[in-house]
């Protein structure tokens, strides 16, 4: 029986954090061989706010190491860089001609990154989501692993192939497929080590908010220490008056591989200076194996070009065929 096909991806903005890790990648790791996975390093969202030219390859590269890090396997996954299909961009462009404006203009996250850039924000951040449209539909993706803030993004996706395909194609046979949301819970929103009610991310302007999967113990015993508890004896989960005590105790209980029960029994008495040194010496034990593995692929460079190389034949191939159906469909002619 053929497998269903998932598509995701990262932005190349920075070091990935626990919250990439524990909120998205784990899982994908975890539940890759149930499906056929392609796992691509999204450059082309990275720039939809201002960026440095200088890093944007270099990160790419980096973010396609740290994926094969935390264990995603060739055997059941196409690692590729968005970039490197040319079908992206253009899928994206046939999608634009038939979304409504008011559509974008409802996104929320368009309305939260827009107030920070102010009269700066470019047309590419509105239209970020038909973008991601573009990333999933060419794969034909049964499943795509978004968190909570991202549904409204595929909603729009899903909206997208209702209205090309009644618009275009044939109810016998559409065009494009629709896609249908993966939802993990554990681990689905990290918080940040700053404030226990914000979600852990990269664009937060302090180091100090975010543990970077490559973080060496040093900066992550000084992160921890640092980070914003409360006065209250005694650990308990799910109390939303203590947001960072939950947010802390999930983070051990992810990285310990420990039960929420058992966490809850272990730390129901402790104070926040004897749990620290506990998270602590579980996230460095963790994110170890993680480093000496990028380590390892980042000083084999032929190797890491050669997995980019393999997973952009394999994506290319399908999002071609992708991009070609629905050109057919719309009226472009054939190139002769």
């Amino acid at each position: 029986m053929t497998k269903q096909r998932v598509l995701s991806g990262v932005q190349p903005t920075g070091n990935l954090h626990l919250g990439n890790y524990l909120g998205a990648i784990r899982n994908w790791v975890a539940g890759q061989s149930e499906y056929e996975n392609f796992f691509c390093v999204v450059d082309l969202h990275a720039i939809t706010v201002p960026h440095n030219p200088a890093i944007l390859a270099a990160n790419s590269y980096k973010i396609a190491a740290l994926y094969l890090a935390c264990g995603i396997d060739l055997e059941h996954a196409n690692i590729f860089i968005q970039s490197h299909v040319s079908a992206h961009s253009e899928l994206t462009w046939l999608l634009n001609c038939i979304t409504p404006l008011n559509w974008l203009q409802g996104m929320i996250q368009f309305k939260e990154k827009a107030i920070k850039q102010g009269e700066n924000v470019g047309v590419g951040l509105l239209d970020y989501p038909v973008l991601m449209a573009a990333d999933i539909l060419l794969y034909d993706a049964d499943k795509v692993p978004v968190g909570e803030d991202q549904k409204q993004h595929l909603e729009l996706t899903r909206d997208l192939v209702i209205r090309l395909n009644d618009r275009f194609g044939d109810p016998e046979n559409p065009i494009l497929k629709l896609p249908e949301p993966l939802i993990r819970q554990d681990g689905a929103r990290v918080m940040s080590l700053t404030d226990g009610t914000s979600k852990m991310s990269k664009s937060d302007p302090s180091e100090m908010s975010r543990i970077n999967l490559l973080d060496p113990p040093d900066t992550i015993v000084k992160k921890i220490k640092r980070c914003k508890t409360d006065p209250v004896r005694g650990l308990e989960f799910d109390n939303s008056e203590r947001p960072e005590c939950h947010n802390l105790l999930t983070l051990y209980m992810l990285l310990s591989g420990k039960t929420k029960e058992a966490v809850a029994a272990e730390c129901q008495d402790m104070g926040w200076g004897q749990f620290k040194p506990l998270l602590t010496e579980t996230t460095v034990a963790a994110l170890e194996p993680i480093q000496e593995k990028y380590k390892e692929i980042v000083d084999d460079r032929p190797y890491l070009e050669s997995v980019l190389h393999q997973g952009r034949e394999k994506a290319e191939t399908i999002a071609m065929a992708t991009l070609t159906r629905v050109k057919t469909a719309m009226g472009f002619s054939t190139p002769v």
